[in-house]
């Protein structure tokens, strides 16, 4: 880590379990997302925001860091970037964003993944990782995530994960320039938290 990364940035704790590493975007790592990123380019676009026309330069990527770092000062979102267990290879990124307290305690799980890596099994495990963050560590209670009727890909992961459709959104979010309706995902703590109890059973020895 950089001084001004050190400096700049929250003390987030890392993410480390089953082979994978998630921790927060630092400025030294703008080479590889740029990399990663542009060779992903038309795998990511059918299922985000439509790109600027300067996505990928250090510009934009410098502004983004900035605005992770002032989100997680507040507690409003929490961003990581997913890695090998060394933290050398860059995998894809994760955000637990539009974090609501009071009596809320909700948040929205977001995730992207760069093409040479889909369908390798690595997000299944950083959604394990993000759900420990949100429900231990944040104390959330609701975490939500929606995604497009298209993407089976990531329909297949949420339910994989434990996630629960709970809806139909109409023109819920503009992706790629048009506004388009999505499924409306959830998870609760009390779901998540039996799951835990079952898998610690599991892994009592036998008597």
């Amino acid at each position: 880590m950089s001084i001004l990364d050190h400096l700049t940035g929250p003390q987030i704790p890392s993410l480390e379990g089953d082979g994978v590493l998630l921790r927060m975007p630092r400025r030294g790592d703008y080479a590889a997302w740029r990399a990663l990123r542009g060779d992903s380019r038309e795998f990511l676009k059918p299922w985000e925001p439509l790109w600027t026309a300067d996505e990928l330069s250090w510009e934009a990527y410098r502004l983004r860091i900035r605005r992770y770092n002032q989100d997680a000062r507040e507690n409003t979102s929490f961003s990581f970037f997913l890695f090998d267990a060394e933290g050398r290879t860059l995998y894809g990124g994760t955000t637990i964003g539009q974090i609501r307290r009071g009596v809320a305690q909700s948040g929205t799980l977001g995730y992207w993944m760069g093409e040479r890596y889909a369908g390798s099994g690595l997000m299944p495990r950083a959604v394990d990782l993000m759900k420990l963050f949100a429900f231990d560590v944040q104390g959330l209670h609701r975490i939500e995530a929606a995604c497009l009727p298209s993407n089976t890909r990531s329909i297949r992961l949420l339910e994989k994960c434990g996630f629960t459709r709970e809806g139909h959104l109409r023109n819920y979010l503009k992706i790629a320039g048009r506004w388009e309706d999505h499924y409306l995902y959830s998870l609760l703590a009390e779901e998540w938290s039996r799951s835990r109890s079952r898998e610690r059973l599991c892994g009592l020895p036998a008597e």
